[in-house]
């Protein structure tokens, strides 16, 4: 029981790193909304997503507070979702200047 306790804390730490709140606060938002923060989220930041767990686990062995953690994942977060947003524009961009 006590794993699933840190498991939770766990990913309620990603996702307020990346979406700015628990799981919880999500359903408590969207209460009409069958799936939950992670079904709504988008494919940029399923992919953060991904990063940020396996970028987590090395903080953990770094015996990073969960604190500590939340910073360093927010900052991976906001750098990778921007990355991400702006190759998807500017391929979009690309895209459609080559199909003119």
């Amino acid at each position: 029981m006590q794993s699933n306790y840190i498991y939770a804390n766990e990913g309620d730490l990603l996702n307020v790193a990346l979406f700015g709140m628990t799981a919880k606060d999500w359903r408590e938002q969207h209460p009409d909304t069958k799936g939950n923060i992670r079904d709504e989220a988008t494919i940029e930041q399923l992919v953060v997503l991904s990063n940020m767990e396996s970028i987590n686990a090395l903080l953990i062995r770094q015996n990073l507070s969960p604190k500590e953690r939340l910073v360093q994942l927010n900052k991976v977060a906001i750098a990778q979702m921007k990355s991400l947003l702006a190759n998807n524009v500017q391929g979009k961009l690309t895209n459609k200047t080559n199909n003119q």
